[in-house]
């Protein structure tokens, strides 16, 4: 008896033991392939060193060339910060009094910063400070929470930035934000397991397929370029994809187990984590909302929507509580108005904006537009051969020869339980929920972000990619179940087929590959100064230089033209000039030659540089 039993559990065990490794194998693939990506990222985006600066610069939100040190992050330089913790506490809570105690006139708000008339010389080492984290502002999240109130973003992804940066001191590089989105992918990589489990286990997809649909899924989306430019991004909207995900997965389970009546602390944290991280979130959340509001009042189950409806009262009252600064981010700061008069345009333009994201989310999901056409197209077209199939065994009479083991076949992996078409399990109410569920959330996002996003980039619409995964995998379940037994092999395949196209064609975008020499050069001349001519913000691309250099100037050609204070121009050794190509080069060469510079050599040219800079040797005569 011992024996049978023990047999039997590792009977038992074994088959768990493969199904987990499979998944486990999927993970793998998937971080291997985004790591040896973030492997190859040399540069960044001007927002990703935003990023750093955000989460990093303590109390000093903006580089300001006439403000170097802002006035908190110099007050708190030189009144708050102590020789020890204790007395560090000891000054905050002097000032916490002093505040409450004079208001207007306390020694804080009269506290004023070193503002000068003209852009001044910026240290390596204070770019050093604006990015990275030291040993006396490590996991500082009340200075994150402070600069990122001045942003048009909500603080969550900023706060895990400055962690990780805490952890790495004195240190900017890709792994510190790209592994924070590889965590995101595998996280809705597990959800996708998930959901694939529970959409079998009621009858959504056919029979044996809930496993292979999951790790398709995460195979289609962590393999895609989609995925990639998710990964390698060191933005919010990775994380922010993953809370859209796990959202959309506690709905699916609360309303396939009638589970809205109770448990729901994790869904109010979810939908309050997915608000901290970015705005964009509340397409997705309130559009799935009224879903699944609408789908509850439907189906009669009031108790469960009034408890729902508090649930997510209770999300928003969190969530705005917590960074009360949302609502002026939304409805009146840049971006915000910017998006309102967007939306307010209504079809002008619209059609242009449409296909400009549909060409990207084609291009991120597919490799390209014609392969995305296509791939539907073949999907639709068996999807179609399947259910008229079905159709004709079901017609055929009971005592024709083969037709009752057609039937019974057709009774194993048809209907809503197995694997029949998608119309036949649409017809069943638990389907039909669950892909409204999915599809209107998604496509409302998709409208939404088209007309109100500030730019045609594919960041918008990162959230879309993994949900692309998840309609492709599942609808893919439902075509290759009337394969079997080899329909689950063939799915698999045709997954890894995707994903290997999708990485060994991806464009690169966000890997800034050519910025390293760019730094060789920064390295090669690291004892000059540098003077950066701009237009705008866009010196923030350079800020790994300027970590570099002795010391940087930065200026708009106008501020050079004009600039009264010579000091730090007559070099020796020269300068270093770094001209933005937004800067016409004769009138900055001619406003360096006003100054006595010349240039002698020509370090690194337009087309050389990733971001279109020039670089310049310049001397003094």
């Amino acid at each position: 008896m011992g024996k049978n039993q023990s047999g039997n559990g590792i009977g038992k065990t074994g088959p768990r033991i493969r199904e987990y490794a499979a998944q486990a194998a999927a993970l793998i693939c998937v971080a291997v392939a985004l790591c040896c990506f973030v492997a190859q990222k040399e540069g960044y985006h001007m927002d990703e060193l935003l990023s750093f600066e955000l989460s990093n610069a303590e109390f000093n939100p903006w580089i300001v060339p006439t403000q170097p040190v802002g006035r908190l992050a110099k007050y708190v330089q030189e009144e708050i910060r102590g020789a020890s913790f204790g007395e560090t506490l000891s000054n905050l809570a002097d000032t916490a009094q002093d505040v409450l105690a004079n208001r207007g006139a306390s020694r804080l708000l009269q506290y004023r910063a070193d503002v000068y008339p003209e852009p001044v010389w910026i240290s390596g080492e204070q770019f050093q400070e604006y990015l990275t984290v030291g040993k006396d502002d490590a996991f500082s999240y009340l200075s994150v929470y402070f600069n990122v109130k001045d942003d048009n973003h909500p603080p969550l992804h900023f706060m895990l930035l400055h962690t990780m940066s805490s952890f790495f001191r004195n240190t900017i590089a890709p792994f510190q934000g790209c592994s924070i989105n590889i965590l995101a992918i595998l996280g809705c990589c597990m959800c996708f397991f998930a959901l694939g489990a529970l959409l079998e286990r009621h009858g959504i997809l056919p029979r044996g397929y809930g496993k292979t649909a999951g790790i398709c899924a995460s195979l289609l989306y962590g393999l895609s370029g989609g995925g990639i430019a998710t990964a390698l991004l060191i933005r919010m909207y990775g994380v922010m994809t993953f809370f859209c995900v796990a959202y959309f997965y506690l709905h699916v389970k609360k309303w396939l187990e009638k589970g809205f009546e109770r448990k729901n602390k994790l869904l109010i944290a979810v939908t309050a984590l997915g608000f901290w991280t970015q705005y964009f979130f509340l397409f997705f959340c309130l559009t799935l909302a009224l879903v699944t509001a609408g789908l509850l009042a439907g189906s009669r189950r009031y108790r469960e929507l009034k408890i729902y409806i508090r649930s997510m009262f209770l999300a928003a009252v969190i969530g705005v509580a917590a960074f009360p600064f949302a609502i002026q981010d939304v409805l009146a700061s840049g971006r915000g108005t910017e998006a309102l008069r967007n939306l307010g345009r209504g079809f002008s333009g619209y059609g242009a904006r449409l296909a400009a994201f549909g060409t990207l989310l084609s291009e991120r999901c597919f490799g390209s537009v014609p392969a995305g056409i296509l791939i539907l197209l073949c999907l639709a077209a068996g999807l179609l051969l399947v259910r008229r199939k079905r159709r004709g065994l079901e017609a055929a009479p009971a005592g024709v020869s083969g037709a009752a083991p057609g039937g019974a076949e057709a009774a194993q992996t048809g209907g809503p339980k197995s694997g029949g078409d998608f119309a036949e399990a649409s017809a069943d109410r638990g389907s039909r929920a669950f892909w409204l569920m999915l599809l209107a959330p998604c496509g409302c996002y998709f409208l939404l972000t088209a007309r109100m996003a500030p730019y045609l980039v594919d960041r918008y619409i990162m959230p879309l990619f993994a949900f692309a995964a998840m309609i492709l995998a599942f609808f893919g379940a439902r075509l290759f179940a009337a394969l079997k037994p080899c329909g689950k092999y063939f799915l698999l395949a045709s997954a890894l087929l995707l994903g290997a196209v999708n990485v060994t064609t991806y464009d690169g975008e966000y890997l800034y590959q050519g910025y390293g020499r760019q730094l060789e050069v920064a390295d090669q001349y690291q004892n000059l100064p540098c003077i950066c001519l701009y237009d705008g913000v866009g010196y923030y691309d350079n800020l790994s230089e300027f970590t570099r250099y002795t010391e940087t100037l930065l200026l708009t050609l106008p501020e050079l033209e004009n600039r009264q204070d010579k000091a730090g121009l007559e070099r020796e050794d020269g300068i270093i000039v770094l001209k933005k190509p937004e800067v016409e080069e004769e009138s900055a060469l001619a406003a360096l030659e006003q100054h006595g510079l010349k240039v002698e050599k020509v370090l690194f040219s337009e087309e050389e540089s990733v971001h279109g800079d020039t670089i310049y040797l310049c001397v003094f005569s």
